[in-house]
């Protein structure tokens, strides 16, 4: 079956969530364009879009209609010669009105696992639980005569893990898109020990036909990007606790949230990211990395603590921030929540002194956004860390010491086997997190 005939019939479990929700527009817009070929009109498309809210499957539509308008908009052009032989739609928003019409005829909402019973390729996005998943991909496999394949999202479990205890004979691969996926250019690709060569062939097919940038990742618990994500988090957490033998639990974050994004120039600081993430889930991906380290424990009090309290951060459907470790405002951190009060902190309350005591930036630092389009961004880094090398303040000590352990974490990926050279981590960070530079760097020397 080539690969046409497997996109003819897929599945996504978990559709209507934030992982979900972008894997299926990208899966519908590209099979909407394959049965618009010419060679493909007389074939049938079908996509079933699973969960288990039927609520949350009709703002998945809507969410479709809107997303794929966007995207009609964009590329009326192509859209022209694809409809060429149709001579009602003259005007670009007949042929707008077509093409959404058309990728919004291809997917099947529904709450029933049943409709996967047919279908070739299945792409699972739900919880980030292994016996939930394996429950789920038995099941379908016992009731699927199709054979079908399995493209797990998850960002952390082993794919062999996976393969194994389903019982899936190698057809699986962890094929791990970035939030949102409708956005973000990379995706992580993970073999499972028996990924069947024709499963990974259609995986990195797909991914071209969606514009992704693939980097492989070695089976093993956390992957490239969240073995550095989770590493790196827990460095900023260890500072954090530094800093609280002389300062408050909330300034102390302040503060090591401004170095981590300031002083090395990232888009987000430390504790906005695991927020965004969602302080639940880094909690959780450190406990299913942690059977698999034998002299690590990923695992921090802070967080704990920070949950027990009910503050779990993360997003809302609509991809507005939850309230973590920041409190937010229009997107904006207000607020940093004091485990010792119980309660968020203003940071206007402690703003001025927290920055008097990291001391200024060097007068060469510019901002990351400013970094986006430099063409000559390796010289701008080389003269920005060569001047905060030789500065003496605390956040100047912060950021040296957090730059050294990033670089420690990405080559250790390497050294474990887990990336296949340095190269792959610094294209994860760059893309999948948006830094301006690779964490496997010499400007800190």
């Amino acid at each position: 079956m080539n690969y046409l005939e497997k996109l003819q019939n897929v599945s996504v479990l978990g559709a209507a969530g934030k992982m979900g929700s972008g894997i299926l527009l990208l899966t519908a817009v590209e099979m909407a364009d394959q049965s618009l070929l010419p060679e493909n009109k007389d074939k049938h498309f079908v996509l079933n879009a699973i969960d288990i809210s039927s609520e949350a499957l009709e703002g998945l539509m809507k969410y479709l209609k809107t997303q794929v308008t966007k995207i009609a908009e964009k590329k009326t052009i192509l859209l022209r010669k694809l409809y060429a032989d149709r001579r009602d739609l003259i005007e670009n928003f007949d042929i707008i009105e077509e093409y959404v019409f058309d990728v919004l005829s291809i997917v099947r909402p529904s709450t029933n696992m049943e409709v996967a019973y047919n279908s070739n390729i299945i792409f699972e996005a739900i919880k980030e639980d292994p016996a939930l998943k394996v429950k789920i991909f038995t099941q379908i496999k016992n009731n699927n005569k199709n054979n079908p394949w399995f493209f797990t999202n998850t960002s952390s479990i082993p794919i062999t893990n996976l393969d194994r205890d389903a019982e899936l004979d190698g057809k699986v691969i962890g094929f791990h898109f970035y939030n949102p996926p409708a956005v973000q250019k990379l995706v992580e690709l993970i073999k499972s020990e028996n990924t069947l060569p024709e499963v990974e062939e259609f995986a990195y097919k797909y991914a071209k036909n969606l514009r992704k940038k693939v980097v492989p990742s070695n089976d093993f618990a956390g992957f490239i990007g969240n073995g550095h994500f989770m590493r790196d988090a827990l460095h900023g957490i260890s500072e954090v606790q530094n800093l609280c033998d002389d300062n408050s639990l909330a300034k102390s974050i302040y503060m090591v949230n401004k170095v981590s994004q300031e002083f090395l120039v990232r888009p987000m600081g430390i504790f906005q990211l695991v927020d965004y993430v969602g302080i639940d889930v880094c909690h959780y991906i450190m406990s299913v990395m942690n059977p698999y380290l034998e002299k690590e424990n990923l695992h921090s009090k802070l967080l704990d603590a920070m949950l027990n309290a009910g503050i779990k951060g993360g997003q809302y459907s609509s991809g507005a921030q939850k309230d973590g470790f920041l409190k937010y405002e229009k997107g904006r951190p207000v607020a940093i929540y004091d485990l010792d009060l119980n309660k968020y902190v203003e940071i206007s309350e402690y703003k001025e002194e927290a920055d008097k005591q990291l001391g200024k930036l060097p007068d060469s630092y510019v901002p990351w956004k400013a970094t986006l389009r430099m063409r000559n961004k390796n010289e701008v880094f080389e003269k920005y860390f060569a001047d905060l090398g030789q500065m003496d303040t605390l956040g100047a000590k912060i950021a040296k010491k957090y730059n050294a352990k990033s670089n420690e974490i990405g080559k250790q990926l390497v050294a474990n086997n887990v990336a296949a050279n340095q190269q792959d981590v610094n294209t994860v960070m760059l893309t999948g997190f948006f830094h301006a530079y690779g964490p496997i760097n010499e400007y800190l020397k």
